[in-house]
C-alpha cells in the first residue's frame, strides 16, 4: 500500500501498537490523535471509521507479511531452515517487543465482535499464511528437510496454532522466552530424522 501517505502511515503504525496492546476495543481515534500529535478530523480525513482503519491496517499486515516470505524463500531454500527463520523473527519481536504479538492473531481472538470488514480481512491473513505454511511442509516433505507426520496442510495447521499459542504463553506468563521453550519440541519434531 505504498500511495498511503506518511500521515496514513503514521496513523495505521499507532493503530497497530494500540491493537497489540489493547485490542480492536481498547483504543479510540483520541488515543491515535495525541500519539501522532494530528486532530480526530485528519484521522476521519484519512479513515472515515475506525472499521475501515483496522481493515486497511490488516490488509496492510498481510501484504507485507506475503512480501517478506518472498524475500526470505530466494534467501532461504531449504523448508527447515526457513520455518526457523520464521520462529525467531517471532522470538525477536516477542524478545524486544518490537512487536510482542501477531495483529492478526489477536484480531482473530476478538472475531465474534469485530466489524465483518476487518473479519473478512484477518481470515484472509489466516488463509495465506496456512497456504504459505502448507507449501513450505509440502516442499520439506519432497527436499527431505522436514520430517512430516501428518499431511502438509495439517502440519501447517499445527505450526501455526503452536506459533500463536507460543504468543500467548509468553504474554500470559510475561516470559518472553516461554516463546522459544514452546517453539522448540515443534521445531525438533519437524527436524528430518
Amino acid at each position: 500500500m505504498s500511495n498511503l501517505s506518511t500521515t496514513s502511515d503514521e496513523i495505521l503504525n499507532c493503530a497497530q501498537k494500540l491493537i497489540i496492546a489493547g485490542g480492536y476495543n481498547g483504543f479510540s481515534y483520541a488515543d491515535i490523535a495525541v500519539a501522532v500529535g494530528i486532530r480526530k478530523p485528519s484521522i476521519h480525513h484519512h479513515f472515515p471509521a475506525k472499521a475501515d482503519l483496522v481493515r486497511t491496517l490488516v490488509a496492510r499486515y498481510r501484504e507485507n507479511a506475503e512480501a517478506s516470505f518472498l524475500e526470505i524463500e530466494q534467501k532461504v531454500p531449504d523448508a527447515f531452515e526457513l520455518l526457523n527463520v520464521y520462529a525467531n523473527y517471532w522470538e525477536q519481536c516477542i524478545e524486544d517487543a518490537s512487536i510482542p504479538f501477531c495483529l492478526s492473531a489477536l484480531l482473530a481472538s476478538e472475531l465474534p465482535v469485530l466489524p465483518q470488514e476487518v473479519a473478512v480481512e484477518v481470515r484472509a491473513y489466516f488463509r495465506f499464511l496456512s497456504t504459505w505454511l502448507t507449501a513450505v511442509m509440502e516442499r520439506g516433505g519432497k527436499q527431505g528437510t522436514l520430517s512430516l507426520t501428518t499431511s502438509p496442510s495439517a502440519e501447517a495447521e499445527t505450526f501455526m496454532a503452536t506459533i500463536h499459542g507460543a504468543m500467548l504463553s509468553a504474554r500470559a506468563y510475561g516470559k518472553s522466552d516461554v516463546f522459544g521453550t514452546v517453539l522448540k519440541s515443534s521445531l525438533e519434531r519437524l527436524r528430518p530424522r
